[in-house]
């Protein structure tokens, strides 16, 4: 697609009441029904309807000593996303499942499962997970290391690209005449054996409508660049200003060719908390409204993990302590200089710096009117600064029903995004190819010989 007809592409981010830390207390949420799958129905319903490329659901493997005042708990994706494949249509469907705390085989029947289920609407958000407490709810009394993590999510990808391809598309011949219900010939065990994993296989499902579903990753260390450049077609990330954008946005694209692979083969997706108002200042009494319902206690259990400092000793109103190197984390790596950053560029106090990340726990957070919003999403995709957005309502349902109904229909008007889908899977919403099965490309010549030996 060239520059002038490009569209950029929109994940609808669902976080349960929504993103904002407060949403659970404002009036116009829905705390009660976060477990309620009517209620996911609605968000998926209206999301399709908006067009949305796709909706994504996060996932952690353990709650903190924090869920007095927080309500980021939730359904498991799978479940979830099963369920949602079965009342849409069109819109793709991404669950976060971790490489740390799973094995592949399961992992990679489970996404060919939804993708059958959803007919070819998967997506894989990739994590290594970023939290300790994970670790105790495995048999594990610490995290493994930052790099050592990423070592084995590289084995893991290995592992599951192997098993869905361990059948070719063809493989199913379901000939009752003649007794014959797959050509075996087609259906290969991958024998992996690595450091973290002893796989036969083959996967004891078909070839999936997408080949293998849509891979997206959301780490942006330096381990995690190098993932995505490496495997990843989407990534949610995590920027500031335009320039770190930019920045971002250049250096992973960049990194691509080494693995044979061009610009377009990966969606590079900020995340942006919009909080819309019919004028600036409405949306900024709206800002301010969620975050008077903070709850300081919380906020700052957040921001001590994240930045590996117990901030309760220190005042409120003034700067941040000394804080460890980067190399001292062994969490979310690039979202610990994220707020680094950002403290140090806005020379924030403790208590500005918890409500700057309290819509977005580091995405970027705009309050403005849909023409507003709609000029920094145009800035920022047409700046070379990314594909699309990871849109994440501050409340929900009202924040999704405010971008559908207003900002939407802005970028629609301008040519950005699309005002039909033009494809069913989400690999065709994304613009990209569906993978080849390398086992039916090695086979191609040695049938071609056949072939031509016959004649």
């Amino acid at each position: 697609m060239s520059q002038s007809n490009r569209q950029l592409h929109l994940n609808l981010f669902i976080m349960n009441a929504g993103h904002h830390e407060a949403a659970w207390r404002h009036q116009g949420t829905e705390p009660h029904n976060i477990t309620d799958i009517e209620y996911f129905t609605r968000l998926a319903k209206t999301a399709e309807a908006a067009k949305f490329d796709s909706l994504f659901l996060a996932d952690g493997l353990a709650i903190n000593n924090n869920i007095k005042h927080g309500a980021f708990i939730g359904l498991e994706p799978f479940t979830l996303l099963s369920a949602l494949a079965s009342v849409t249509q069109r819109i793709g469907l991404i669950g976060t499942v971790s490489t740390t705390y799973n094995e592949p085989f399961h992992v990679a029947r489970k996404f060919a499962s939804l993708d059958h289920i959803s007919k070819g609407r998967a997506g894989w958000n990739i994590v290594t997970s970023g939290s300790s407490v994970e670790a105790n709810n495995f048999s594990k009394d610490t995290h493994l290391a930052h790099s050592k993590r990423y070592e084995r999510a590289n084995e893991f990808l290995q592992v599951t690209t192997g098993l869905w391809n361990s059948w070719e598309d063809d493989a199913l011949i379901i000939d009752r005449d003649s007794g014959t219900f797959a050509d075996h010939r087609k259906v290969r065990s991958i024998d992996h054996v690595g450091d973290s994993f002893k796989v036969r296989g083959p996967l004891n499902i078909p070839r999936s409508p997408q080949g293998y579903p849509v891979l997206v990753q959301a780490g942006s260390s330096e381990d995690g660049k190098e993932f995505a450049a490496q495997y990843a077609e989407a990534i949610f990330t995590a920027q500031q200003t335009l320039q770190e954008a930019q920045r971002f946005y250049s250096d992973v694209k960049s990194r691509l060719a080494h693995y044979g692979r061009t610009a377009d083969q990966l969606l590079i997706l900020p995340g942006i908390c919009p909080i819309i108002g019919h004028t600036e200042s409405e949306a900024k009494e709206k800002e301010q409204e969620l975050n008077e319902l903070t709850v300081i206690d919380y906020g700052l259990t957040q921001l001590s993990h994240m930045l590996n400092v117990d901030l309760f000793t220190y005042p409120l109103d003034g700067k941040l302590p000394e804080l460890p190197r980067l190399e001292e984390i062994n969490g979310n790596k690039s979202r610990f200089q994220l707020v680094v950053d950002l403290a140090a560029r806005e020379d924030l106090t403790i208590r500005q710096l918890l409500h700057r990340l309290a819509g977005g726990r580091g995405h970027r957070t705009f309050a403005g009117t849909a023409l507003q919003i709609a000029d920094q999403l145009e800035e920022w995709f047409v700046n070379g600064a990314s594909d699309g957005f990871n849109v994440m309502p501050p409340y929900l349902p009202a924040g999704l029903e405010e971008f559908a109904e207003q900002v939407i229909p802005e970028l629609q008007r301008r040519g950005l995004f699309r005002r039909e889908y033009s494809g069913h899977t989400l690999r065709e919403h994304f613009g990209l190819a569906r993978p080849a099965n390398p086992h039916s490309i090695a086979s191609a010549p040695a049938a071609a010989s056949q072939a031509a030996a016959s004649l």
